[in-house]
């Protein structure tokens, strides 16, 4: 993919006023079809290691999985731990505690008996997390992440976070169309959970620091028009040790994918990782498998945490609150052409006005809150 992008920035270059035509050039199926490793080796619990195969930047669907390899940790000079597929190219550990400083490395062989291992890697051992801060103002709400190593075993940090989020649909539905009746509701479509898991590569290092202390920590930022602070936000946050070869492998993945745009950007790239073919020493590998251990943190951030006049902002805005009947509509629809306009589930009925003897609905995509989330109350909510 690296290729790619090279060159149809060359193209963009070559014509100076940028790409006017779309530039597709004939790429070798060696260079696309790359083995992808995704993921860690968590020496203090699960491992889990996701294995695809790389694809064009105008391929769509996601990535193909890497199915029937086996995989396994290895210690150096020592035992060997295997992983087992679940979904589809996806592999995981048993929990496990490996020893804090022993080299380990990923191996792998896939069902076309290609072999491949990661380079061995010493195992570390990462600092808690000391607190996740937030600041709000001038239309954003900025989240940090805190942390210290008091043993100065560690330099160089990774942060990723999972967001959720409460909200609730425009309005509550209290009726439902069920064999050919409106009948009170019983399901709940009214109150829902989003979540979101954001690809951003954090990184951060202490090296020019007196004290091995990292404060405040850019980790992300909502705007106050965001609907994900509407009820109750909370963001979950995974921290990482790394060493200073698998830093300087996520900075340049980083820049390779936040940092590309104009013709004015840097060139990507070539991402060497540590991953190798012991089968072919001339194929690459995309992927970088670091051994440490993982901490995390959760944060919640409630409406009254935030200042005076934030914006109430719910995604739903526009939605529409419609009757039937509608006023001075003649001639007014029975009760069955009612109750069948229902049954298509475009309309979701809201409730029943008896003085009026009407009935308020709205859209589907306006009172179901199913359509953008879950409305299983997550277990770690509070």
């Amino acid at each position: 993919m690296n290729k790619l992008l090279k060159i149809t920035w060359y193209a963009c270059l070559a014509l100076l006023a940028g790409c006017i035509e779309p530039y597709d050039p004939k790429v070798d199926n060696r260079e696309i079809n790359l083995l992808v490793v995704d993921g860690f080796i968590n020496t203090s619990g699960v491992t889990t290691i996701k294995l695809s195969r790389a694809q064009t930047l105008t391929t769509k669907g996601g990535p193909p999985p890497e199915t029937r390899a086996v995989v396994f940790i290895e210690e150096e000079g020592g035992r060997r731990y295997p992983l087992t597929e679940g979904a589809a190219g996806t592999y995981a550990s048993a929990p496990l505690q490996l020893t804090p400083g022993r080299p380990v490395r990923l191996h792998l062989t896939t069902a076309g008996r290609r072999e491949y291992a990661s380079d061995y890697s010493r195992a570390l051992v990462t600092p808690p997390i000391d607190s996740i801060s937030f600041r709000a103002g001038e239309g954003k709400l900025r989240l940090y992440v805190n942390t210290h190593d008091a043993l100065d075993q560690a330099r160089h940090f990774r942060w990723s976070y999972e967001e959720t989020w409460e909200f609730t649909s425009r309005f509550e539905s209290q009726l439902m169309y069920r064999n050919n009746a409106l009948v009170p509701r019983t399901d709940n479509i009214y109150r829902c959970w989003g979540s979101e898991l954001p690809s951003t590569i954090v990184l951060g290092n202490t090296l020019r620091l007196s004290r091995n202390v990292v404060a405040e920590q850019p980790l992300t930022v909502l705007l106050d028009t965001s609907p994900k602070l509407f009820i109750k936000y909370s963001v979950l946050v995974r921290q990482y040790a790394v060493t200073p070869e698998e830093y300087a492998y996520w900075e340049l993945l980083r820049k390779n994918t936040e940092q590309l745009g104009t013709l004015f950007d840097p060139l990507p790239s070539q991402l060497t990782g540590n991953v190798r073919s012991l089968s072919d020493p001339a194929e690459q590998v995309l992927g970088w498998v670091g051994a440490q251990s993982m901490t995390e943190q959760r944060r919640f951030i409630d409406r009254n945490d935030l200042p005076a006049g934030w914006p109430l902002v719910s995604g739903y805005e526009g939605c529409p609150l419609d009757t039937i009947p509608k006023p001075k509509v003649f001639p007014e629809p029975t009760l069955e052409e009612i109750i069948r306009s229902f049954s298509f589930g475009m309309m979701v009925p809201i409730s029943y006005n008896l003085t009026a003897d009407e009935y308020y609905y709205s859209t589907v995509d306006c009172l179901d809150c199913r359509k953008r989330g879950n409305n299983a109350r997550p277990s770690f909510w509070r």
